[in-house]
């Protein structure tokens, strides 16, 4: 950096004085510019000027003045007084006093005068340097901040260029390869720019485990604009051997020594994508297990049309313990609905011991209230402290009756001749020793449509249970004929774009 070329600001009224301090430097390979005045010298002055060589007496302002303005608008930057006739202690104290960085007095000698302009400019490089290494530090640990809470993979690549791209003030790439095994880029063009996600392949070979840096032509990584840049600074952060690397492309101009800054910005992402893909990996897990503990299939049943939907929670939420049951034993069937208290792999475990119990107890012969009273006192003597609500129905598909027995579920929605209306039958959760309600009995006509669903479809933090059920009501109001295209437009219709909890949803028409 020290080898870069500063631009020289020289100030004064006397042309002579101005051709040999400009001689001088030009000499000593500096480049100027020239200013006769203070007023002109304060216009003169921008992010171009590097140094100003500024004369004491000035037609217009004081050279002390002018100095004292500068320091002002640019404190870093570096100001010389040189002065043949303010020469004595007082002089020179004042200026250096008032913001002068040094103080020649004349006659100056060219040595001298280029000596003290190298040994000022290498202090000012220096507070360059540092100055910019504690913004960006700055800039990085904002950067690091929003890469940890990032809520997906692709956020994380997004935010990392975004904060690359405010730190160096250049276009940056984030290169990574998804959970899936895809290689995608997150771009920015520059520090004011929206990311942007790309496709792109990267050759890994030879990458070791740990942190590298090397210089590329820009050639090689042509994903994204780089200007008239012919080479790029790439940093890599390896964490394992068995993952792909994670890469941060940017410019070569700017980088100080060692790239410190990029090496860091790069690990930091390199763990946060760690992260995240150890809980994708941990969430696909739990939601095959979780989905393993459901029914594999709707069984078929002349005069009646199923449909079931389950969505597990998004991937920044732990699964939960929703589940449903549809099955025929002894020329009935079975159909249950429920969800545990809790989000975990735990409350997906005690939701598989629930259900198969249910199965169990209805194997046995049982009616649903009875069901539910010996998973109660199950759950009681086996797993206490746990909670579930459940619906159970038993339907006999040649007559429409039904038996229904519920613990503190939402109630179901019948949609027949005389429109919507939900079935309540109020009773306890399970896991509660309490007294239960008799079984609700009745018959399910035909053409009618029963829904069962789990609180995740209508629950919502901005908004009741009762408005949640009036939205059901509305969007159930037609039936679809086909009952998956109507499972699916309750979820379009009722469900958030992105699921924070379980649902369930089975809907069930007799012809």
């Amino acid at each position: 950096m020290d080898a870069e070329p500063a631009t020289i600001l020289v100030v004064d009224d006397s042309a002579t004085k101005r051709y040999l301090l400009v001689s001088w430097l030009n000499r000593a390979g500096f480049p100027t510019v020239e200013a006769e005045t203070g007023a002109e010298a304060l216009a003169r002055v921008d992010d171009s000027i590097d140094l100003v060589v500024l004369d004491v007496r000035l037609p217009d302002l004081s050279g002390y003045e002018v100095c004292e303005r500068l320091k002002v608008a640019h404190t870093a930057l570096p100001v010389i007084h040189v002065s043949a006739h303010a020469v004595d202690v007082r002089d020179r104290t004042q200026g250096l006093t008032r913001g002068a960085d040094a103080y020649l007095a004349e006659p100056i000698e060219p040595e001298e005068l280029v000596a003290t302009v190298q040994a000022v400019l290498r202090y000012y490089r220096a507070r360059q340097r540092a100055e910019l290494l504690a913004h960006r530090l700055s800039l990085l640990a904002e950067t690091t901040l929003a890469v940890t809470g990032a809520s997906s993979f692709v956020e994380l690549l997004q935010l990392a260029a975004a904060g690359g791209a405010k730190i160096f003030k250049d276009p940056v790439a984030v290169v990574a390869e998804t959970a899936d095994g895809d290689c995608v880029a997150a771009v920015a063009s520059g520090p004011d720019a929206t990311p942007e996600l790309v496709g792109w392949v990267v050759d890994d070979t030879g990458i070791p485990v740990g942190s590298t840096v090397r210089v590329d032509p820009a050639s090689r990584w042509a994903l994204l604009d780089w200007g008239d840049e012919l080479r790029v600074t790439v940093a890599s952060a390896k964490l394992r051997d068995d993952r792909a690397p994670i890469y941060v492309v940017v410019p070569e101009r700017g980088q100080t020594p060692g790239t410190p800054v990029l090496v860091q910005l790069t690990q930091a992402v390199a763990a946060a994508a760690e992260a995240q893909r150890s809980y994708d990996e941990e969430h696909r897990i739990a939601v095959t297990l979780q989905r393993s503990l459901l029914p594999r299939q709707i069984p078929r049943i002349p005069g009646l049309d199923m449909a079931v939907r389950y969505e597990p929670a998004s991937a920044q939420t732990e699964v939960g313990g929703d589940f449903y049951e549809l099955v025929m034993l002894d020329g009935h069937l079975l159909i249950a609905i429920g969800d545990v208290a809790g989000h975990s792999l735990h409350a997906a475990t005690v939701m598989a011991e629930l259900r198969h119990a249910l199965r169990a107890y209805a194997v046995e012969g049982h009616q649903p209230g009875e069901m539910l009273n010996r998973v109660d006192e199950l759950m009681r003597t086996l797993l206490p402290g746990e909670l579930a609500t459940v619906c159970v129905l038993l339907l006999d598909p040649r007559t429409g009756r039904m038996r229904m027995a519920s613990a503190g579920h939402l109630p179901p929605l019948l949609h027949d001749g005389d429109g919507v209306r939900f079935l309540e039958h109020r009773a306890p959760l399970l896991g509660v020793r309490a007294d239960r309600p008799e079984d609700l009995e009745f018959t399910l006509p035909p053409g009618a449509t029963l829904v069962l669903y789990t609180d995740g479809l209508i629950e919502r933090r901005d908004t009741t249970i009762d408005e949640g059920l009036g939205a059901l009501a509305g969007s159930a109001a037609t039936v679809d004929e086909d009952l998956d295209d109507f499972c699916e437009r309750l979820l379009v219709e009722l469900a958030p774009a992105e699921i924070h909890d379980d649902l369930a949803v089975v809907a069930l028409r007799r012809h």
